[in-house]
């Protein structure tokens, strides 16, 4: 067979399993990244990374026990091989290699290390300052919260060694006169005197497909299956304290505002002016007073039952007691004109800025979820 022949034949390098990984993990990452600016689209966030570490540990297996060119030691390197490999791409005198170049094998094993920093990082975030997850309880709001600049900043160093990875590719592409992007869809590369024969491993594809079509219907079949009258909840808790004598007195005249949207100074400040409550006189009794105001105190922002009580904790200064959620800096940033259109506030589904119901589906059990908020349809 002359050299001519050889050119125009291609042989199986990067099997189905390497392929669907590859390309899920694209997806993944990118669902991960544009879902991770705003809370509300926490649900979706989290199941992007659930998937990541789904991928992340087939692919540590693969490494191990898969094709030839999908096993780490096939693009474990030493150093000299990667030097030798940059300076022949300056030179124009690079060998060619059929899986991954020395200096791409390399940034495989960053990529993958850095998608297991991620995934690490952000269960840490959703267990500590979200209180959910798999190490819900496990790890402390600090800790948490702690984590998420952490979280981020992996997250920007993974967005920029995939822009150097593609453009590796692209130099690869041009260098070698042949379309690396194309081969890692078809599976198929031209042809090599040395390459190595492997199977397309269908069977293991197929149980990788079901196992991501699987999960992402179980994760999702709330979502697709609400209804008006079970509305969809992203993310359920455990119950909040609470006190039967304070809701039924609350709740005669507005939602009855769980204790954990103000420090206890604020609501003891509240009690003791009962008799001016927004210009309305309580009239409570010496004994509900007591009680109400021990379950006030009790379970306050100062508390840190939840994420919104801590949060909303960090944006009062100390030396403030606001009556009202809507003067918190927190609650003001939250629900920035910017971001929350005023025809909201005016609309007849809303009306006042304390219809908190309006929006805010787990308002009565005091959570406040970004993702269980849903703005109603504008008229």
């Amino acid at each position: 067979m002359n050299a001519t022949d050889k050119a125009k034949q291609t042989i199986l390098v990067w099997d189905l399993p390497t392929r669907i990984f590859h390309w899920s993990m694209v997806i993944a990452f990118s669902a991960a990244w544009l879902t991770s600016e705003n809370d509300r689209f926490l649900f979706h966030h989290v199941y992007a990374g659930y998937l990541l570490i789904g991928l992340l540990t087939f692919r540590l297996v693969w490494g191990m026990v898969g094709s030839h060119y999908a096993r780490f030691r096939s693009f474990a390197h030493d150093w000299p091989s990667v030097s030798a490999y940059l300076k022949g791409l300056i030179t124009g005198q690079a060998e060619r290699y059929l899986g991954h170049n020395p200096a791409g094998g390399y940034a495989i094993f960053a990529m993958l290390l850095l998608i297991f920093a991620i995934t690490i990082t952000g269960l840490l975030v959703l267990g500590g300052e979200e209180g959910h997850g798999p190490l819900k309880g496990l790890v402390s709001y600090e800790l948490g919260a702690g984590t998420k600049e952490v979280h981020e900043s992996m997250a920007v160093l993974m967005l920029l060694l995939v822009f150097i990875h593609i453009s590796g590719v692209i130099v690869e592409s041009l260098f070698h006169k042949e379309n690396l992007i194309w081969a890692m869809l078809s599976g198929h590369k031209p042809h090599h005197d040395e390459a190595e024969k492997i199977n397309i491993n269908a069977l293991i594809a197929v149980i990788m497909l079901s196992a991501i079509f699987s999960s992402t219907v179980y994760y999702f079949y709330d979502y697709f299956t609400q209804t008006k009258d079970r509305p969809f909840l992203a993310f359920t808790n455990d119950p909040l304290p609470d006190n039967e004598l304070w809701r039924s007195e609350c709740s005669d005249c507005h939602l009855a505002f769980h204790p954990v949207l103000l420090p206890a100074r604020s609501w003891q400040r509240m009690m003791d002016e009962q008799n001016d409550h927004f210009e309305e006189e309580l009239d409570l009794d010496e004994e509900t007073v007591a009680e109400i105001t021990d379950f006030l105190l009790a379970n306050s922002s100062d508390s840190g039952l939840n994420e919104v009580a801590h949060k909303i904790r960090q944006s009062i200064p100390a030396n403030e007691s606001p009556l009202r959620i809507t003067e918190t800096s927190y609650w003001k940033g939250k629900h920035d004109e910017e971001e929350i259109d005023k025809r909201y506030w005016k609309s007849k589904k809303v009306q006042s800025k304390f219809n908190c119901g309006a929006c805010h589906k787990d308002a009565k059990e005091g959570w406040f979820e970004d993702s269980n908020m849903a703005l109603p349809d504008l008229p």
